[in-house]
C-alpha cells in the first residue's frame, strides 16, 4: 500500500465512519474503483480505532459521567436506579451481539461477505429501511391534519429489550454495505426513538464493538505481518482527525434535517454498482486481495 492510497482510504474511513452510507463498503470500493488491492477487513477495523477515538473525545463527558456511575453502582445499590450506571449496562448488553456474532462469521466477513453484488444489495435494502424508518420518524413529529405529532422516546427510556435490539441492528453491520450507524439508528427509530437518541446511542454502543474488533485485528496483524503499518497508522490518523469533524456535523445535522440524502445516496449506488457488475465493467471480486 502506498502512501497516497493510504491518505485516500483514511479520508473515505473518516467521512463516511459516522455516516449512514457503511465506512466497509465505501473503503472496499474506493480500491476496487482505483484498481488498488482490496484494504481487507484488518485495516477497517484497525483504522476504526481513529474514528472511535474521535468518539471517545467527543462524547467525552458523556463517557466519563457514565462509566463513572456506573462503577460506583457496583458497589452502591442505590446508584443502580442512576440513568448513567443504566447505561453503562445497556451498552454492554447491546455489545453482545456482535460479539458473538463477530467471532462466529470472522471468515465470512474476511471472505464471501465483501463481494460486490452483496454489497450493492446491502446498500439498496438498507437505505429502503432507513428511508422507511425516518419517515415514520418524520410523520411523528409532523403530525397531520386529522392527527397530533406524536412524542418520541428519548435515552432516558431505554430498556434491556431495546438495548438488545440496538445490538442485534449493530451486529447486522458486520456484512459490508449494511452501515453500522445506518442500521442502528434505523432500529432506533423503527422502536420510536428521536433521531438524536438513535444516533447518540449509536455512537456510543459502538464504542466496545469497535475497540475490541481493533485490538483483535492489531494481534492477529502483529503475528501474521500481512499489514504495512506505518501506511496504516497514518490512514488511522486521518481517519480521526476527518472522523472528529463529520461527527460534530452530524449530530447538528439529525436535529434539524432528513436522513433522505442518504437513502438516495445508498440507493443510487448500489443500482450503479449491480450495472457495473452486469455488463462486466467491474469485476464482483475486484480489488480483492490474498492480504
Amino acid at each position: 500500500m502506498s502512501w497516497f492510497e493510504s491518505f485516500i482510504l483514511g479520508l473515505v474511513q473518516g467521512l463516511t465512519e459516522f455516516l449512514p452510507i457503511s465506512s466497509s463498503a465505501h473503503l472496499r470500493l474506493t480500491a476496487a474503483f482505483a484498481g488498488w488491492n482490496d484494504p481487507g477487513a484488518a485495516f477497517t477495523a484497525i483504522t476504526q480505532i481513529g474514528t472511535e477515538t474521535a468518539v471517545l473525545i467527543y462524547f467525552r463527558k458523556d463517557i466519563v459521567r457514565i462509566i463513572s456511575a456506573w462503577s460506583r453502582s457496583l458497589m452502591n445499590k442505590e446508584m443502580r436506579s442512576d440513568h448513567d450506571a443504566q447505561m453503562g449496562w445497556l451498552v454492554i448488553v447491546g455489545s453482545i451481539p456482535i460479539g458473538v456474532l463477530g467471532v462466529t462469521f470472522k471468515d465470512q466477513i474476511e471472505g464471501p461477505f465483501r463481494d460486490l453484488r452483496l454489497i450493492a444489495t446491502t446498500l439498496i435494502v438498507m437505505g429502503i429501511v432507513l428511508g422507511i424508518a425516518d419517515r415514520l420518524a418524520a410523520r411523528d413529529e409532523a403530525g397531520g391534519k386529522h392527527r397530533a405529532s406524536k412524542e418520541r422516546k428519548t435515552l432516558q427510556e431505554l430498556s434491556v429489550k431495546d438495548g438488545l435490539i440496538y445490538g442485534v441492528c449493530q451486529a447486522m453491520a458486520l456484512i459490508p454495505g449494511v452501515s453500522r450507524s445506518g442500521a442502528t439508528i434505523s432500529g432506533g427509530l423503527l422502536m420510536g426513538y428521536t433521531r438524536e437518541a438513535a444516533a447518540r446511542y449509536s455512537f456510543l454502543l459502538a464504542i466496545p464493538a469497535v475497540l475490541a474488533s481493533g485490538v483483535f485485528e492489531l494481534k492477529d496483524a502483529s503475528q501474521s505481518g500481512h499489514v504495512s503499518w506505518p501506511q496504516t497508522i497514518f490512514a488511522t490518523i486521518i481517519a480521526f482527525a476527518v472522523g472528529y469533524a463529520v461527527i460534530a456535523w452530524f449530530m447538528k445535522f439529525i436535529t434539524t434535517k432528513s436522513f433522505m440524502p442518504f437513502v438516495i445516496y445508498r440507493i443510487l449506488l448500489g443500482i450503479a454498482l449491480f450495472i457495473l457488475v452486469g455488463t462486466d465493467a467491474l469485476s464482483p471480486h475486484a480489488g480483492e486481495s490474498a492480504g
